[in-house]
C-alpha cells in the first residue's frame, strides 16, 4: 500500500502516523507539503494527520481545507481513494467538504488529553477489518475542538445507511454517558464517507500500537488497510 501524509503548518502528529504505517507495510510514507498540487503517483491512501493547523485561527481545518493540495485530496477521494483523516485531520476534512458536519468545542470548553476507549460501530470496512462489532478498543485523544454536530439530516443519514465507525464508550464497551467527554452528538467519534472509503475520527489511533507506550488497538486499523489493498 503506498500512502502519503499531508502537512499543513502547525500539523504535529505527521511523524506519528507516519511511524504507524511502517509499523503495518514496513515501508514509511512520503509527507506532502500543503503548497504541493498532485500527490505522489500510485497513492493509495492519503493521511490528513493532527495538530493545529494554521494555529487554530478563524476555525479549526477552514484555512488548511483551502490550501492547494486539497484539490488533489478531494479528487483523489472522488476517484475511490482511501483518505484518513485524525483529530485535526478530521476537521480539516469536514471543512473541505469530504465528511460532512463540523467539530466544536468541547462540553466544557476545556482541552482534554486522556487515553480512552472506542466502540467499533461498523467493523469490516478497510479501515476496521480486524476489529470485531462493538468492541471496545483503547485509543488516545487530545483536543479542545471534537464535538461532532451536524444536522438533524445528516445525523439520520450517518446512523441509517452505517456510517458512524466509531462511538465513545468505557472500557467494558458501555456507549455515552460520562465517556463521550466531548459532547458529540450521539457519542459519535468518527465517520465514514459513503462509499466507507474516507473515515474521519478525533481520537489517536497512531498513539497506540506499541505495548510501551500503552497498547496496540491502533495499529490494526492501519493492518486492516494494508490487509485490505492486499486483498483488493
Amino acid at each position: 500500500m503506498k500512502a502519503a501524509v499531508i502537512v499543513f503548518p502547525g500539523s504535529n502528529r505527521e511523524r506519528d502516523i507516519g511511524r504507524a504505517l511502517k509499523a503495518a507495510s514496513g515501508v514509511e510514507p512520503p509527507y506532502v507539503w500543503h503548497t504541493e498540487t498532485e500527490l505522489p503517483r500510485g497513492t493509495d491512501l492519503v493521511v490528513l494527520p493532527g495538530g493545529f493547523s494554521y494555529g487554530d485561527y478563524l476555525r479549526c481545518g477552514a484555512i488548511a481545507a483551502r490550501s492547494p493540495i486539497m484539490d488533489a485530496v478531494r479528487a483523489h477521494a472522488e476517484r475511490g481513494g482511501y483518505a484518513l483523516a485524525v483529530c485535526n485531520g478530521f476537521q480539516i476534512a469536514c471543512e473541505a467538504g469530504l465528511l460532512p458536519g463540523v467539530l466544536a468545542r468541547n462540553a466544557g470548553l476545556k482541552f482534554v488529553c486522556k487515553f480512552h476507549h472506542l466502540s467499533v460501530a461498523r467493523a469490516g470496512t478497510a479501515f476496521s477489518g480486524e476489529y470485531q462489532p462493538d468492541e471496545a478498543i483503547k485509543v488516545c485523544s487530545a483536543h479542545g475542538e471534537g464535538n461532532y454536530i451536524a444536522d438533524v439530516e445528516t445525523i439520520a443519514k450517518l446512523e441509517g445507511e452505517g456510517l458512524v465507525a466509531f462511538r465513545y464508550c468505557d472500557e467494558s464497551g458501555k456507549v455515552g454517558g460520562p465517556a463521550n467527554f466531548n459532547g458529540s452528538l450521539n457519542d459519535i467519534a468518527g465517520i465514514y464517507s459513503d462509499n466507507l472509503r474516507v473515515l474521519g475520527m478525533m481520537p489517536h489511533p497512531e498513539n497506540l500500537i506499541d505495548p510501551l507506550a500503552g497498547g496496540t488497538d491502533g495499529l490494526r486499523m492501519f493492518s486492516s488497510l494494508v490487509g485490505a489493498k492486499a486483498a483488493a
